[in-house]
């Protein structure tokens, strides 16, 4: 099972550095684009997407997230920080393990 990252320059850098290939999304046709690709390979088991891209098609995100269970897509902040409304990933970590850190 592989990741994949897509986002902008420094989180698609900041996965590569650890192995974890992903494209660079600037506009809505990139981020559409690498979706795809990123849906169509089996070996994908994780979509990692940053909340930014990820509101650039969030019609496409949201229909996906909502009617497939495999592969996971996960929104992470960018080095922004979370968008306005939207948890922090200290607080989905916490909620996800049931502690907080």
């Amino acid at each position: 099972m592989k990741y994949f990252i897509i986002g902008g320059d420094d989180a698609v850098l900041g996965f590569g550095m650890v192995g974890v290939e992903g494209r660079v999304a600037r506009n809505a046709d990139e981020a559409r684009t690498a979706l795809e690709e990123a849906l169509e390979d089996r070996q994908v088991g994780i979509v990692i997407i940053t909340e930014p891209v990820a509101g650039m098609i969030r019609p496409l995100v949201d229909r996906y997230v909502f009617s497939q269970s495999f592969p996971l897509i996960v929104e992470i902040p960018d080095r922004e920080g979370p968008m306005e409304g939207r948890p922090k990933l200290r607080d989905l970590v916490n909620q996800a393990i049931g502690i907080n850190l």
